[in-house]
């Protein structure tokens, strides 16, 4: 009996890097309304220039082993048609448990009349999960007749991936809906002791469950100098409560911004940025958590940098 749990238990450890039934399974970034693309395979072609982007998250600062996340983007219109391209990796990384990939987009866009048009996209592209046993304590629980090996080795599970979006937009406003993880399979993976030697064997299900996000936002150009720009991003995964994120940004003469963004029943979330040149973007982005967990940490950190080409069309 007191093998069979320590089997479940060692089983149990394994499935938290894969199951989160109740959470967002997607990567979740503060600055969302810099980087568009992240959220929406259809905004690839929206703007006339390439750009570059990356957002680096540090969550939870002060918690061993606490949740990281970066991520690379490049995206931008064809030429001379209306369509776009982009790219976007990252890796998503919490204590012995890691989650990274890659998306490949392709969008096409139309006008509706003179000053709105649409645009619609899709990504394709890979996920990888990942379990490095040397991060694994079983603190001092004897292991009995275990192998320590199973502690020592990586296991990993690699996967097809897919999303699509639409996005309708004119030069002061945008409202995006986007589906991401659309094959929804299943992945099994796991060590476990059988006839006296370790092998793979399922131990249980993880679906990677489809996440849907609505997003919008409005610009205001109060005079000259300053605009305002309120926007939204909501997300929902099948199973989980929905996420509401409402920010309002202000910028001064389109260099130096500010912005306040509340989670619903989450954090509140002060950005800070500057854009040199009209080239070079420069943010950051400080989380205030409101759960409990704030008695354990010190917030949470968002470096946003990003590179915009010359216009192409």
């Amino acid at each position: 009996m007191k093998k069979v749990l320590k089997i479940a238990l060692i089983s149990t450890i394994m499935v938290v890097g894969f199951q989160q039934a109740k959470a967002q399974q997607l990567p979740q970034f503060t600055q969302y309304m810099f980087n568009n693309y992240i959220v929406n395979p259809a905004v690839a072609g929206v703007y006339n220039y390439y750009q570059i982007r990356t957002n680096n998250r540090f969550q939870w600062i002060g918690v061993p082993d606490a949740p990281q996340t970066f991520s690379f983007s490049v995206y931008g219109p064809h030429g001379s048609k209306d369509m776009g391209f982009g790219g976007y990796f990252y890796l998503d990384q919490t204590g012995p448990t890691s989650r990274s990939g890659g998306l490949f987009s392709y969008s096409y866009n139309m006008p509706i009349n003179k000053e709105i048009r649409v645009s619609g996209g899709v990504s394709l592209g890979f996920l990888m999960f990942r379990v490095d046993g040397s991060k694994l304590d079983m603190g001092d629980m004897s292991l009995g007749t275990l192998d320590p090996a199973m502690f020592r080795n990586s296991k990993s599970v690699f996967t097809p991936d897919a999303s699509i979006g639409f996005q309708i937009y004119t030069t002061y406003y945008f409202a995006g809906i986007s589906a991401h993880q659309l094959f929804g399979q299943r992945l099994y993976k796991s060590i476990l002791p059988r006839g006296g030697e370790y092998q793979d064997t399922v131990y249980g299900i993880n679906r990677l469950k489809q996440h849907f996000t609505l997003s919008g936002g409005y610009l205001f150009m109060l005079n000259r100098d300053w605009d305002i720009e309120p926007s939204a991003l909501v997300k929902y995964m099948i199973g989980s409560p929905m996420q509401v994120d409402l920010n309002v940004k202000v910028m001064y003469r389109k260099q130096v911004w500010a912005g306040i963004t509340g989670r619903w029943q989450d954090g509140i979330s002060l950005l800070l940025g500057y854009n040199l040149d009209n080239k070079y973007l420069f943010g950051y982005s400080f989380d205030f958590s409101l759960t409990g967990i704030s008695r354990h940490h010190a917030g949470s950190h968002e470096i946003m940098i990003g590179y915009m080409f010359d216009k192409l069309k």
